[in-house]
């Protein structure tokens, strides 16, 4: 259980993100909802954590800005005196061929989705190694284990949360701090909803498991990461993605 931890969940407004914040939340955590697009969105999973008997608060953060990175951690910390867990969900798509793909759209996908985990860990660690201890999990992708076509700019951001995450958990991991990854595959979420469905059928096919996954189901890994069960699990990459990337 999570009771007297505080989590932050980044882009917790929608999807994964938001059952990941449920989820912490059920197991006792303080989370504090981050967004940056919709406000409505975040304080509706505020409302839902507190529906259950939940306590959290929504947060309000461009991840991909440094600096406000920066502010949030501290202004976050003096208000409530320490954070725990650490879940850097926030992540956008900009998908395009290859020879379509600007520049714009390739620097944006990275800022947001591989800088934001940076930021958010760069302006976290030194609290977490006066605390010596800390759960941080990063959401990847199976497409960054895999390739996808479209995507290079997704995939690359994806690829590169993976190094990252291995580089810091050896870096924190003698102060008990644990740096984990998670990989979800073809999850129902928003995102996916405008998928057309002959696509989806046919990224069905590469499931061994024969069906798309639930968020909830992405979320109760993430959940297992950030709790003392896992105290001995750092610098993994945990696929959920029902075989797809096998």
């Amino acid at each position: 259980m999570l009771e007297n931890k505080v989590a932050l969940v980044t882009g917790a407004g929608r999807g994964i993100g938001r059952a990941i914040a449920q989820a912490l939340a059920a197991k006792g955590a303080f989370v504090i909802v981050n967004y940056n697009g919709s406000k409505e969105k975040a304080e509706e999973t505020v409302k839902l954590i507190e529906e259950a008997g939940g306590c959290g608060a929504a947060y309000g953060c461009n991840v991909a800005d440094f600096t406000a990175c920066g502010e949030m951690m501290k202004e976050l910390i003096a208000r409530y005196g320490h954070i725990d867990i650490l879940v850097n969900n926030a992540g956008i798509t900009r998908d395009n061929l290859l020879m379509k793909m600007s520049e714009e759209d390739f620097d944006r996908v990275v800022d947001v989705n591989l800088k934001g985990c940076f930021n958010t860990m760069k302006h976290l660690s030194r609290q977490l190694l006066k605390q010596k201890s800390g759960k941080i999990i990063n959401i990847s992708s199976v497409t960054g284990i895999m390739g996808n076509a479209g995507q290079a700019n997704y995939c690359a951001s994806k690829a590169g949360i993976i190094g990252l995450t291995k580089s810091v958990a050896r870096e924190l991991g003698s102060r008990g701090i644990n740096v984990n990854a998670v990989a979800p595959g073809f999850i129902e979420t928003e995102m996916t909803e405008v998928i057309p469905e002959n696509l989806k059928e046919a990224m069905k096919k590469q499931i061994l498991l024969g069906r798309t996954g639930s968020a909830k189901e992405v979320a109760d890994v993430v959940a297992f990461l950030a709790s003392e069960e896992a105290d001995y699990i750092t610098g993994q990459v945990i696929s959920v993605d029902g075989g797809m990337a096998v």
